[in-house]
């Protein structure tokens, strides 16, 4: 689940809470087209104000539009339905866009977002939630855990389940300026970002907006953020005291990212350390990625924080293995 969708449920239960009344779209399948995945959402105000996207860019203004209109011409009714966006091959030249095409929503309206608001709070505390919505009744359902998740997105033409969070969140050790920049980046990017540095000078003064500060040693802060599989840690302070012990708290984790700055001869010190001081394993040390991020022959921090983020995002998505 994508930060993103999240953040239009967010924007959707803050409306309901100000007295708008509120339509939530889901994307259940395409034809022809590129968009975002299934299971996308786009929120509408009653005002025509709009979070989110399901088309992605291939022809998001077109959407927008024509499912505002749809929204306004329809009398409006407390349960779910399905409605048809299509896209002509003739509409798609005159945008420049590559071919037509169909996409196949339901739009639902919000009239009670306690829902939103409970399943917010679990995906807050790093919960995997899975939503249920059957169309005939509009009755929303929500459980918990693994189980519940089995499929990111499903629908069988009467319920759509939809896995829900938790939210993509980096930890960095090390408020260095190339510390600042991954987090910066990250946040960007709309993850979360926990930042521990117990060194003096390196204080939470130097954080931008939206960081968290976790108190303690590295190796104290890791292990209470409890990195799950939605979690990436990132050791770049350069100092083995630091980076360490935050690094074995990290390896015993399910962390999808694991990262460490340094040299390729300073990653096979700093894993015979490991080995001799923690009795880490060839597998443990197997998943540690060092020197951490794409080889962009960047030199500024900037430069360097970019391959950092490019290849943690490029393992997120899939596209690249850490052994």
């Amino acid at each position: 689940m994508e930060n993103l969708d999240l953040r239009v449920l967010a924007d959707a239960l803050a409306w309901r809470q100000q007295g708008h009344p509120v339509t939530l779209v889901t994307l259940l399948e395409t034809w022809g087209t590129s968009p975002r995945p299934p299971g996308a959402l786009l929120a509408f105000r009653g005002d025509g104000q709009f979070s989110g996207s399901a088309a992605g860019g291939y022809a998001e203004d077109d959407l927008i539009a024509r499912t505002r209109a749809a929204l306004q011409l329809e009398a409006r009714s407390d349960l779910p339905s399905e409605i048809i966006h299509a896209l002509t091959q003739e509409e798609a030249e005159r945008q420049g866009l590559p071919c037509g095409g169909n996409l196949r929503l339901v739009q639902e309206p919000v009239a009670d977002a306690s829902w939103i608001a409970e399943l917010l709070q679990r995906t807050e505390a790093h919960q995997k939630v899975a939503r249920t919505l059957t169309l005939a009744t509009g009755a929303v359902v929500l459980r918990e855990g693994e189980a519940a998740c089995t499929e990111r997105f499903t629908f069988d033409g009467l319920a759509l389940t939809h896995c829900l969070g938790p939210r993509w969140r980096v930890v960095v050790i090390g408020a260095s300026q190339l510390g600042q920049a991954v987090a910066g980046m990250a946040r960007q990017l709309d993850m979360d970002v926990l930042v521990c540095d117990p060194r003096p000078g390196y204080g939470p003064g130097r954080d931008g907006p939206g960081i968290t500060r976790l108190a303690g040693t590295p190796d104290v802060a890791v292990a209470a953020a409890a990195p799950d599989q939605h979690t990436a840690v990132l050791a770049l302070s350069h100092e083995p005291a630091l980076d360490d012990p935050g690094l074995h708290a990290a390896l015993a984790s399910p962390a999808f990212y694991i990262g460490a700055l340094g040299s390729q001869r300073n990653q096979a010190l700093r894993k015979q350390r490991m080995a001799d001081r923690y009795g880490s394993t060839e597998a443990e040390l197997a998943r540690l990625i060092g020197p951490a991020g794409l080889k962009l022959g960047g030199k500024t921090p900037s430069e360097m924080a970019l391959s950092i983020v490019a290849q943690l995002v490029q393992v997120k998505n899939g596209l690249a293995t850490v052994s």
